[in-house]
């Protein structure tokens, strides 16, 4: 039986000033006059509140780049919600933050890009390391919880331990190490990002180390770089099963990647009810339970461990979302990842991510 959502991505608009060449974005970026109206997030917004979702959390791009957050976070903490907003800071003054407080703003997620200001404002392509450090400031002084979000990859893991003092010196309650996920730009710029297995090795001891010392203070999550892994890592706990992303046109999906799935087809909170789409529609169960699987995850005992792994990285390294997660050892196409990490590379400069009109 599926059970209500728990959480919602809203993605109010693509448009952002940084230029990450690891957004998971799509390579396309919705334009301004694609993205829905005050009135239409409101609706949506009531809508998944009756639904059953607790916790929203504001995205993009950058969401403050959308005059009508102050409106929409009134409106999402008058139904009752936990309300986050996931933010780089640029743009976040002293005067809007108190205003997104006085709102019912719960919690801010600030990313971060290195550990100092030429490695981190080189990979945002912009100047805004001190913006950040600006921002975390303001954050703590309004009496917010902080979460820090540092997406690793080869240009900035040799500056963990620098990331994690950051992370310490801001106040942050929360730090967030992710290694990559690629989709959108960061497929793009695969070559460029993957870690290398000196970089990975040398990280576990630095992060096992901080949350040793910095339990009860900071917690301190380390997503893994799956391609290096023996199994995938379980995916948003099973596809459609406790959250839903909306993107900036009311495109909803089941995972926030889901569009890089061709083969699947979204419906649009614009013209078809949430109820409808999250029970009824046949994107949010196309990989529900285990009758998609393949042979080996159906026969496999770690099949409600981590229910086959990503499907949208399934469709992206072999072009069928049914397929095994290729990063899983009993995948018949594990041999794509090995050629991956196998492949000799040479230093290249990222592709940016191109700016959203």
């Amino acid at each position: 039986m599926t059970e209500a959502p728990l959480g919602l991505t809203a993605e109010l608009t693509h448009r952002c000033p940084l230029h990450c060449p690891y957004c998971s974005n799509p390579l396309e970026l919705l334009a301004r006059e694609d993205e829905l109206s005050t009135e239409q997030w409101k609706d949506i917004l009531t809508q998944a509140r009756d639904l059953g979702v607790l916790q929203v959390h504001f995205s993009g791009g950058e969401p403050l780049g959308r005059p009508d957050l102050p409106e929409l976070i009134e409106h999402t903490a008058g139904l009752g919600a936990y309300v986050n907003l996931v933010t780089s800071g640029l743009g976040l003054s002293r005067t809007r933050l108190d205003d997104l407080v006085d709102r019912g703003l719960n919690h801010i997620q600030l990313s971060v890009q290195a550990a100092e200001a030429t490695r981190a404002d080189k990979i945002a392509g912009t100047r805004a390391h001190h913006l950040k450090i600006v921002a975390a400031e303001l954050i703590k002084r309004a009496g917010l919880p902080l979460s820090v979000n540092v997406v690793l990859h080869r240009a900035n893991h040799d500056q963990l331990a620098g990331i994690i003092d950051l992370a310490e010196q801001m106040g942050a309650d929360r730090l967030e190490l992710a290694n990559t996920q690629y989709y959108g730009w960061a497929l793009r710029n695969r070559d460029q990002l993957m870690p290398t297995p000196e970089q990975l090795a040398a990280a576990e001891p630095v992060v096992r180390a901080a949350i040793d010392r910095l339990k009860g203070r900071m917690q301190v999550i380390y997503v893994v770089a799956d391609y290096y892994e023996e199994y995938p890592k379980p995916c948003m706990y099973g596809w459609g099963a406790r959250q839903l992303t909306i993107a900036p046109d009311g495109t909803v999906l089941p995972c926030p990647a889901a569009s890089a799935i061709e083969t699947l087809t979204l419906d649009n909170a614009s013209r078809t009810s949430l109820h409808e789409i999250w029970y009824g529609s046949e994107s949010f169960n196309a990989y529900r339970g285990e009758e998609w699987m393949s042979p080996t995850c159906r026969s496999c005992d770690r099949r409600d461990v981590d229910f086959g792994g990503c499907r949208c990285q399934a469709f992206l390294l072999t072009g069928d979302a049914t397929s095994t997660d290729p990063v899983c050892h009993k995948s018949p196409d594990r041999g794509i990842v090995d050629l991956i990490l196998s492949t000799p590379r040479t230093e290249q400069e990222f592709v940016m991510r191109k700016r959203a009109r």
